[in-house]
């Protein structure tokens, strides 16, 4: 912030500083409802008053003037008695007068006081018959607005008393500084609650109007908190506080959908952390459950899911074993546009292991979604462009959503260039089609994790390497990567740092309607033979993205609906330009790279 305009060797005062202030951060303002907020602020009269008799004090600490006495009210009352008894006066009666106002009594009692330095309050003198062993009490008074009062109660299970459970970050309780947790709850208003239930001491609280005096037996101070950093969490699930049976107090929930940005308030306790929707210009925090709490609550046995799919070993084991019976099939070259490998039902005969991945299961049932951190992100000028990852169930529309994006802007789109280890054709260019290599050198690639996915057919090798979505984001263009979802968290990584988007049917209905004259492109052959759709890929094309959603919606930045094709385009792309522009929020280890 730039220095204060102000004279040359002149010093500003306080008041000073504050009067220039609302034009000296004019510039730093972006919107205009903050200029009126510091305008309002800095210009009530009330706090300029304070500054003024703030800089008064500060000069008065600096002189140090010693008083010529320090009774001044009684000098006064002295004078005024003598000076009864003399001749009447026009002067003396004029002063007569002024010493009797009662501004001018209190100014000198105000004089008396601060010449003596005698601030201290007089407390009334402690009765007689004061228990030695009685705790000491203290009487608290705040005034109930709409606003909760943000603090909850609970008895203790060995001495039965009311005890504050819990104070929410922002929250009444937690502003007025006067109630802190373990403090031991004896009376609101007057009304003793020893023999209350915390539900009836609630329906006190609700009931009262204005203030409410609280009579409490301070508990164990604790240490001041140190201030804690800024986290912000991405929930990766929906939360309806009034659904959770566990939660303390349904009131003070706060409710969430999946993809909700969350800044955490506090994790003091390890079953519930206390939250606010980021953004959210109310300073009262609400619970949400802890990541180790919702990670023991999903942990519980969920029904296996029913999409059949082919059985892939793996190289982990989990508490949970899910088995699939279903193929998968590589699609290959139509219309000169190449096609990435999908997920197909056909020709379950063809091959007994058409696809593999490296790592995973294809629907892994170990992740439990509950909270990422995140940070906010923008991208550089110059710097690479975020891999574009599309996923979606056989016959959505992927391949014709990335052709049109490959259409619009050559220069700017661009997709991978696959690795194969059959022979090469007579049409065929190397780099072009394929990367023809080995099959001694495919599988020493695999071994060293080189590829994304990978498959076999009729015997060679398929597959999308690292290297080749390396290749396109180093030409500076925006990588298009149609991929299966199991393969999504393998690329979440700050060097890729994919924005996935999901591609989805519209209604069963609808999809019979827009899909009537459509072909699906068939996995039995590598000639892309087109056949028309059947009632039962429609049925797996809706099942197939139900369980993607259900499975892998945590990870998916966008979610399109392709009703229509142009209207999805449209949606796309106007989707991909503000991945470029704006500022999003990422996984914070993305930021640290």
């Amino acid at each position: 912030m730039p220095a204060l305009a102000t004279g040359a060797g002149h010093e500003p005062g306080l008041y000073e500083l504050l009067a220039a202030l609302p034009s000296q951060l004019q510039p730093h303002v972006s919107r205009p409802e903050d200029n009126t907020f510091l305008q309002d602020m800095f210009g009530e009269r009330g706090l300029q008053s304070l500054v003024k008799i703030h800089e008064w004090l500060q000069k008065y600490e600096e002189r140090k003037p010693v008083p010529v006495l320090d009774g001044a009210a009684s000098l006064a009352q002295n004078l005024s008695v003598e000076l009864e008894g003399k001749a009447n006066n026009g002067d003396i009666n004029e002063l007569l007068q002024i010493l009797a106002k009662p501004h001018v009594k209190s100014l000198l009692s105000v004089h008396d006081t601060v010449a003596q330095k005698s601030y201290d309050p007089e407390l009334p003198p402690l009765p007689e018959d004061l228990d030695d062993d009685e705790d000491s009490v203290k009487i608290i008074r705040l005034v109930k607005n709409k606003e909760p009062l943000g603090a909850t109660i609970r008895r203790d299970d060995h001495t039965g008393a009311i005890l504050v459970a819990r104070i929410m970050r922002g929250g009444a309780a937690d502003r007025s500084g006067l109630i802190h947790v373990g403090d031991e709850l004896k009376e609101v208003n007057g009304i003793p609650v020893d023999d209350k239930k915390p539900e009836e001491i609630i329906r006190i609280l609700a009931q009262s109007q204005g203030a409410i005096t609280f009579k409490v037996v301070p508990g164990v101070k604790e240490d001041a908190p140190t201030k804690e950093p800024k986290v912000f969490v991405r929930a990766l699930f929906d939360y309806d506080p009034k659904e959770d049976k566990a939660i303390p107090c349904k009131e003070a929930g706060l409710g969430f959908k999946k993809g909700s940005i969350l800044q955490i308030m506090s994790q003091d306790d390890a079953t519930w952390w206390q939250a606010k929707h980021e953004g959210d210009t109310n300073p009262r925090a609400g619970l949400i459950p802890s990541k180790q709490f919702q990670e023991r609550r999903f942990a519980l046995p969920r029904p296996v899911a029913t999409l059949q799919s082919q059985k892939i070993s793996s190289r982990r084991s989990y508490d949970v074993a899910v088995e699939f019976e279903e193929d998968y099939s590589i699609g290959f070259n139509i219309a000169g546009f190449r096609r990435s490998f999908r997920l197909s039902r056909r020709d379950k005969k063809t091959n007994k292991s058409m696809y593999e991945c490296k790592k995973s299961e294809m629907y892994d049932m170990a992740d439990v979604p509950t909270y990422e951190e995140v940070a906010p992100y923008r991208r550089l000028s110059g710097a690479r462009h975020r891999l574009v990852v599309l996923v979606g169930p056989s016959g959505v529309g992927l391949n014709e959503l990335k052709r049109k994006l490959l259409i619009s802007d050559p220069q700017h789109f661009s997709v991978t260039i696959p690795h194969t280890s059959r022979a090469k054709r007579n049409q065929e260019s190397d780099g072009v089609e394929y990367h023809f290599i080995s099959k001694h050198l495919f599988e020493t690639d695999i071994h060293n994790n080189k590829f994304i996915e990978y498959g076999e057919y009729k015997g060679n090798y398929y597959g999308t390497s690292l290297d080749s979505v390396r290749s396109v984001l180093s030409k500076n263009k925006v990588c298009l990567l149609g991929v299966q979802p199991h393969t999504i968290k393998h690329l979440r990584t700050a060097e890729f740092k994919p924005f996935v988007v999901f591609v989805k049917p519209p209604a069963l209905d609808r999809l019979r309607e827009t899909r009537h004259n459509a072909k699906v492109i068939s996995g039995k052959d590598d000639k892309g033979t087109a056949k028309p759709f059947t009632e039962e890929d429609f049925q797996e094309m809706v099942r197939t993205a139900q369980t993607m959603e259900t499975q892998y919606g945590h990870l998916f930045e966008k979610v399109i609906v392709n009703d229509d094709l142009s209207a999805a385009f449209g949606e796309l792309r106007l989707a991909l330009k503000k991945v470029e522009m704006e500022t999003h929020w990422v996984p914070v280890s993305w930021t640290h790279s």
